[in-house]
């Protein structure tokens, strides 16, 4: 199954969506700040993606530099952040089976999709 989590506001997220539509495959979408993820999900994605957690994590947006830039946080401590606050998350992230990716640019979408 391949799942795009999506912020439709986010212009990047909204390209990474029209990418995945070019493969005429089945996909979900999951608005990930309506339904936001669980910590066993969110944990899952970092581990399919290869990354560390502080990699998904936008950290230009004001409530990281306000409330975490400059703080020595563990790993689970920044996956708490994102998940009180899912704006955070970098986006889109696109989901195949067993491998992810931050789809920025739009073509990283081919890395786990063009092989279908």
């Amino acid at each position: 199954m391949i799942i795009i989590y999506h912020n439709p506001r986010c212009t990047k997220s909204r390209e990474g969506l029209s990418e995945i539509e070019k493969y005429n495959q089945p996909f979900v979408i999951r608005r990930y700040l309506d339904d936001p993820f669980t910590k066993e999900e969110l944990t899952n994605v970092i581990e399919k993606l290869g990354i560390k957690p502080l990699e998904l994590v936008r950290t230009k947006e004001k409530i990281w530099i306000e409330e975490y830039k400059g703080k020595n946080l563990t790993d689970n401590e920044i996956i708490d952040a994102m998940l009180l606050h899912p704006k955070l998350i970098e986006r889109p992230i696109i989901v195949k089976d067993n491998q992810a990716v931050i789809a920025r640019p739009k073509e990283a979408v081919n890395k786990i999709l063009g092989n279908i």
